[in-house]
C-alpha cells in the first residue's frame, strides 16, 4: 500500500516526466531511494537522440549496480511514473533491486494511446513487471496522480501525429 511518502517520490517522478516532455523526449520520470528514504539517483527519459534504451528506469538500475552493494540494492525502492517496460524489469531483476512503485500502469498507457488514435510507444509487449520479474514487490497504479500523467502522454502522443 502506498503512502503519503510514496506519493512524494511519484510526485517527483511525474516533475522529471514533465522535464523529459519538455526536451522533446516521452514523459517518464524515475528516482531511486534507499531504505533509509535518502534519495540516490534520478533520471528522466533521454531516447529522442536515438538510443530507445535509455530508459530512466534502466539508467537507475546500471547506477545500482555500479554505486550500491547487494544488500542495499535489495532493500532499495524504485518509483517511477510508468510501469516498467519488459527491458526495464529485467534489469532491475538482475541487478537485483527491491520494491518498484509506480504511478501508471503499461495497461493504462496502451489503452490512452489507442483512445488517442497513436500507435504503441514501443515495439516491445506491455508486459506487467511480475510476469518479467516473478515475486518482486511491486505496486500501482496510483489513482492521484492519473489525470496528470494521462496530460503529459496526451501533449506527448499529439506532437507525434
Amino acid at each position: 500500500m502506498t503512502d503519503a511518502t510514496d506519493l512524494g517520490h511519484l510526485r517527483r517522478c511525474v516533475e522529471l516526466a514533465r522535464e523529459a516532455l519538455e526536451a522533446g523526449d516521452a514523459p517518464f520520470g524515475s528516482v531511486l531511494v534507499a531504505a533509509d528514504g535518502t534519495v540516490l539517483a534520478e533520471d528522466r527519459n533521454r531516447v529522442s537522440g536515438g538510443d530507445r534504451t535509455r530508459h530512466p528506469e534502466f539508467a537507475l538500475a546500471r547506477w545500482a549496480a555500479e554505486n550500491m552493494t547487494p544488500g542495499d540494492r535489495a532493500l532499495a525502492t524504485v518509483y517511477t511514473s510508468g510501469e516498467h517496460c519488459p527491458m526495464c524489469a529485467a534489469a532491475h531483476g538482475f541487478v537485483g533491486l527491491g520494491r518498484i512503485v509506480y504511478a501508471g500502469s503499461a495497461a493504462q498507457l496502451v489503452a490512452l494511446r489507442a483512445e488517442l488514435g497513436v500507435p504503441p510507444s514501443s515495439p516491445v509487449s506491455p508486459l506487467p513487471i511480475q510476469t518479467v520479474v516473478p515475486g518482486l514487490p511491486v505496486e500501482g497504479p496510483v489513482p492521484e496522480l492519473a489525470a496528470e500523467l494521462r496530460d503529459l502522454h496526451r501533449r506527448y502522443a499529439k506532437g507525434q501525429r
